[in-house]
Order: structure tokens, then C-alpha cells, then sequence
């Protein structure tokens, strides 16, 4: 019980000071990314995204972006990467995983890359990927999202 506790106190103070950070309202607005998944993220970038040039920069740091692999003039072979932050992708995969359930937009987008012959994990972390690109956007204009989780309309 004491554990228990420590838990939930532990995860409040996570929530508290992730609050605290300038861009945590906008990406709490994103289907799928609550505090723990957006401190993991704030932690995870170092709460500013100017170290990265794009979101496709973010993308390869999270390894959710295919790099080259092949030698001399053979190309179009791709792997995933071998060093990449598994914090944020965890995070992001987190995030996409939930939003399937939450979101439309993302459930439509996932439903097409079952059909496309994806399995399970690949859908969700093609969604991943495409996320990153939403919350780019979001984070640099300061815009919340469009689409309000369900849960947020019903409440």
C-alpha cells in the first residue's frame, strides 16, 4: 500500500512539473499524449526543438525513420536504425498506440496501413512517424490540435 502511494504521489509531481513546461498544454492537446508520455518527450528533446533541423531530424532521433543501408550504386535499401533515443520512441509509440483508439483521424490512417498489408506494430509505428510531423507543426506555431480526444468532448 505504501508503494502504492509513492506511485501515485511520484506521478503527480510528474504531472505538476511537466505543466510547468511552456509547450505542455499544446502537446497534451495531441490524441493519445498525456503527462507521462509528453514529460518522456519534453525530457527526451531537452524541451526545446531547435537542436533538431526538422521533424524528419526528430524522426531519425526517435528511430522512426528509415536510414540507407547498401553499398556503392545499389540503392532503395532501408533499415532501421541502430542508435536511436528508445525513450522518445516509446514515448511516441505510446502515444500513437492510444490515439488509435481516441482519435479518428489517426484510426483512419492506421486501418489504411493494416490494408496496405502492414502488421501491428508497423501501422502503429507509421503513425508514429506521422505524428511526429503533427506535433513539429504544433510545437512551432503554437497551435493545439484540431481534433479533441473523445474523452475531452464527452466529459
Amino acid at each position: 500500500m505504501a508503494h502504492n502511494d509513492e506511485v501515485v504521489e511520484l506521478d503527480a509531481r510528474l504531472a505538476a512539473r511537466f505543466r510547468e513546461h511552456r509547450d505542455a498544454e499544446i502537446i497534451l492537446t495531441l490524441p493519445g499524449m498525456g503527462a507521462t508520455t509528453g514529460a518522456e518527450f519534453v525530457a527526451a528533446t531537452g524541451g526545446d526543438l531547435t537542436a533538431f533541423t526538422g521533424p524528419d531530424r526528430l524522426a531519425g532521433f526517435a528511430g522512426l525513420a528509415p536510414v540507407p543501408w547498401g553499398l556503392g550504386r545499389v540503392g532503395g535499401n532501408l533499415r532501421r536504425p541502430r542508435s536511436y533515443h528508445r525513450g522518445l520512441q516509446r514515448a511516441l509509440y505510446l502515444s500513437a498506440q492510444d490515439s488509435v483508439f481516441f482519435c479518428p483521424v489517426s484510426k483512419v490512417y492506421y486501418d489504411r496501413k493494416r490494408k496496405e498489408g502492414k502488421g501491428y506494430k508497423q501501422a502503429v509505428l507509421a503513425l508514429a512517424r506521422r505524428r511526429v510531423n503533427v506535433l513539429w507543426v504544433m510545437i512551432c506555431d503554437h497551435t493545439p490540435s484540431q481534433t479533441a480526444p473523445v474523452l475531452a468532448r464527452a466529459a
